[in-house]
């Protein structure tokens, strides 16, 4: 069906529908966005709340609930502007900004991924050293670290040294690494060359330190006598396993698959699942799939309304 740029009634009506789907564009990427809030920041006062809970597995679980709420809030609220508004426009200031920090959320990410996947080993393969290697101390090191070597990490710079030309209009939602570079009016081998390199040592390292880990996580449990056992080990892994997969699915495909199979449309829906997706996922695999947070979100509304009844009362 082809619309005649004459007929004012049907502008009227193509301009309508437009309007409509941006409404509930908005209101579903609010909702998603509020949905991701309150998960990570019920997760990270459930932990807090629970003693039970104050071990290095949810000590990893609340940086990286942290780090999801910043890493959404850095694209989310920006987007739901434009969407709102005619003029959809960012400076160039606030570009390499959301960037940066896009940035160091991601590589932090990779790192705190590594870092649970290291507990679980220890946990399972030297159960009787556990609490000596994975000291308090030694848990808020492997934290700062994540979140120091991220910051280190300078690549937004190196991008935006670079000549862009036309009419600077960025194919995206927001500000990410691979559309920016392409509208560059200069070759940009370099800054891919350094693009993939950061990306092979920042997401490929880590990922082999979680294989690793898992392949001996698995030769131990395999070795258990018990089925229960095996069971009950496996359970421990399998959310952060789905994590793992959902995080590194994605950052894989965006940062290291070759140039000519990327395409606008491949690249935003990918993003989506890493910016607006994972956010809300993660907290919904962690709490449903886990039995220790479940028990410790059952056992604070019984206090919360134990406490309650007493108000009342008196």
């Amino acid at each position: 069906m082809t619309y005649s740029a004459s007929d004012p009634g049907e502008n009227q009506t193509i301009s309508d529908v437009f309007i409509l789907l941006q409404i509930v564009l908005f209101l579903v990427l609010l909702v998603t966005y509020l949905v991701a809030l309150m998960g990570n920041l019920l997760v990270i006062l459930l932990i807090k709340l629970n003693p039970s809970l104050h071990t290095p597995m949810y000590f990893f679980l609340v940086n990286l609930s942290f780090l999801e709420i910043c890493y959404t809030s850095s694209v989310v609220p920006q987007l739901l502007v434009h969407l709102l508004v005619e003029q959809k426009t960012i400076t160039i200031a606030g570009c390499a900004a959301q960037m940066y920090v896009i940035t160091i959320m991601g590589l932090t990410e990779c790192c705190l991924l590594a870092a649970m996947a290291y507990d679980r080993y220890v946990a399972i393969c030297h159960p009787l050293h556990y609490s000596t290697i994975m000291s308090g101390r030694a848990c808020a090191q492997i934290a700062s670290a994540s979140w120091i070597i991220s910051i280190s990490v300078e690549v937004t710079t190196w991008i935006f040294r670079l000549p862009f030309c036309g009419s600077n209009r960025i194919h995206h939602f927001f500000c990410d690494i691979p559309p920016v570079v392409k509208m560059a009016c200069t070759d940009t081998s370099k800054n891919e060359i350094m693009v993939f390199t950061v990306s092979v040592l920042f997401i490929m390292s880590p990922f082999l330190l979680i294989i690793l880990s898992y392949i001996c996580i698995i030769s131990s449990i395999l070795k258990l006598q018990s089925a229960e056992g095996r069971r009950k080990a496996f359970s421990t892994c399998s959310s952060h396993l789905m994590v793992v997969t959902l995080f590194y699915g994605t950052a894989l495909i965006t940062y290291l698959r070759p140039k000519s199979s990327s395409t606008p449309d491949s690249d935003l829906i990918i993003s989506l699942m890493n910016t607006i997706v994972a956010p809300v996922l993660n907290p919904i695999i962690y709490t449903l799939r886990n039995k220790e947070v479940k028990g410790a979100f059952r056992k604070t509304l019984e206090k919360k309304t134990y406490r309650f009844k007493l108000i009342k009362i008196t």
